[in-house]
């Protein structure tokens, strides 16, 4: 699979202030990556130093394999990574349109935008009018008009409310549908959960976590059981090599793993000691879960 992007030991300092610390990354084409951490985890800053307008301190960063310059690479970059910022008395049309002659884009693109964005039917309308979703979602039409590569997405959902949010959640998966790779910095758990395929988790400028979202989730998962002994079954399962730990809650057990263990599995181990549950259900940490336990470490 092509990458689109890597980066190497990325470090960004502010005087005193450590905003990026070695982060490192390799995007591959057809992926939806989030870049997910509190506000000043260093997501904006990693975002501004490879798309050239933030200098980094250190480290590396490679467009396309190193194959072309990063200015000529920007070329086949869509991004937004502040407010839009289009002229207020001109139409959605006619602000494209300027797009396009900046960009060097065919005029014909610039319906096929409207339309992704869902906003073909207000192309006449001024931009002065639109809300803050619709001002967002022709700002995703305008990085879309060099049919880029890869689309990069700082906080896309900021100050939204739910229909916008949801709106910008549809358009984002129905333009990497299309096969456009895509890069997205959020500090809203939900929108990586729901959007993206890979995540990585940044805190303070450090990386907590790296890889799928489904691995993220299915780092630990846990078992709620019940049988009519609850003593009986805690003794059974005390040395089970996979097992964490255990914990009592409102008559149930709850079983926290450090392996891989089935449910088929564990009922096996249970009835061969006799003992029969009449409550098995597994359970993943959501994304929420997850993260929480990765920020709140020291």
């Amino acid at each position: 699979m092509e990458t689109i992007l890597t980066i190497e030991n990325l470090n960004k300092r502010f005087g005193a202030v450590h905003a990026v610390k070695n982060v490192s990354l390799e995007i591959k084409k057809g992926n939806v990556y989030g870049i997910l951490g509190p506000n000043g985890s260093g997501k904006s800053t990693t975002l501004g130093i490879v798309l050239n307008v933030v200098n980094k301190t250190s480290g590396e960063y490679r467009w396309f394999g190193g194959t072309m310059e990063t200015h000529e690479a920007l070329k086949k970059v869509g991004a937004i990574i502040e407010r839009p910022n289009f002229y207020p008395y001109m139409t959605a049309q006619e602000n494209l349109e300027l797009v396009c002659k900046i960009k060097g884009a065919s005029y014909n693109k610039v319906a096929e935008k409207l339309e992704v964005v869902g906003l073909l039917d207000r192309k006449d309308s001024k931009f002065r009018t639109f809300s803050l979703g619709m001002k967002q979602r022709l700002a995703i039409a305008s990085a879309l008009l060099n049919d880029p590569e890869i689309l990069i997405l700082d906080e896309p959902t900021n100050g939204l409310d739910p229909q916008g949010i949801r709106q910008i959640r549809d358009i984002i998966k129905t333009i990497a549908s299309q096969g456009t790779t895509i890069l997205l910095a959020s500090h809203l758990l939900d929108e990586v959960e729901k959007v993206c395929s890979h995540v990585l988790v940044l805190r303070k400028g450090e990386i907590l976590y790296s890889g799928k979202v489904d691995g993220m989730i299915s780092n630990e998962g846990f078992f709620e059981l019940q049988s009519e002994n609850i003593n009986e079954l805690m003794s059974a399962l005390q040395n089970h090599p996979a097992i964490e730990k255990m914990e009592l809650e409102e008559g149930k057990l709850v079983v926290y793993l450090k392996s891989a263990l089935e449910a088929k599995d564990i009922n096996k181990y249970l009835v061969e000691k006799g003992i029969y549950l009449n409550h098995l259900v597994k359970r993943k940490h959501s994304l929420e879960e997850q993260f929480l336990q990765l920020t709140n470490k020291n």
